[in-house]
């Protein structure tokens, strides 16, 4: 009898009578509850009660928004190409200094994404150890003697980003391609695969999860910086 009441009790709730299962319902809640502040945030925007957000959506927040997707889009180019070429390399290649490269690629990881860009940009800018050496050998007094890439524009942006965030690929991606069986890439050349294709269509499809595990942080990462 306490198990019919319990049972029927248990049929009773809203959630059970939409067909969601208890798990679904906390998971909701406690996404919701994360994602509080930021609707909030979203919604103050668009009111009436707030003259800042209301200015800030007239004048800059669209350039804002672009360019945190321009952000977005190049380094995610950038942590992929350079994460999962240098994972692979390590992984499978042996050369002279791959195991120093195999915790050195890793450095990067060691200061703040914001630290590491602000000293590449200092390195690079005009006034820095860079442009000056090179206008001291070539005989350059000017800039507009020489063409050198501003670092301090949304592309450098992306490139000292990329150049610091991609550890995060690297990881979790070198990972994968170690957890992978060198008999998978063995068969996939038997098959009359190439290493191009093997890499590709085998080894690539199976590491997908880590790659984009780290792909959510580096991004994570750049938007918070």
């Amino acid at each position: 009898m306490p198990l019919k009441i319990s049972a029927l009790l248990s049929g009773n709730k809203p959630w059970h009578r939409l067909g969601l299962p208890g798990w679904t319902v906390s998971v909701i809640a406690i996404a919701l509850l994360i994602c509080a502040p930021v609707l909030f945030v979203l919604g103050s925007m668009f009111s009436d009660s707030s003259e800042v957000w209301s200015h800030l959506v007239s004048t800059v927040l669209g350039s804002y928004i672009a360019n945190s997707l321009w952000l977005i889009l190049g380094v995610s180019s950038g942590v992929l190409i350079l994460g999962i070429s240098t994972a692979w390399l390590v992984t499978m290649c042996r050369f002279w200094g791959s195991r120093v490269f195999e915790w050195a690629l890793l450095l990067p990881l060691a200061a703040p994404a914001y630290l590491l860009a602000y000293t590449y940009t200092n390195m690079l800018d005009f006034f820095g150890p860079v442009q000056t050496w090179l206008r001291q050998l070539f005989g350059w007094t000017s800039v507009q003697d020489y063409w050198f890439p501003n670092v301090r524009s949304l592309w450098g942006a992306i490139a000292m980003l990329s150049l610091v965030l991609y550890p995060y690929v690297y990881l979790i991606t070198r990972v994968a391609f170690l957890e992978q069986s060198v008999r998978t890439l063995e068969a996939a050349r038997s098959l009359g695969c190439t290493p191009w294709r093997g890499f590709f269509t085998v080894a690539l499809p199976l590491a997908r999860p880590a790659i984009m595990a780290g792909l959510a942080l580096a991004l994570m990462e750049t938007l918070s910086d």
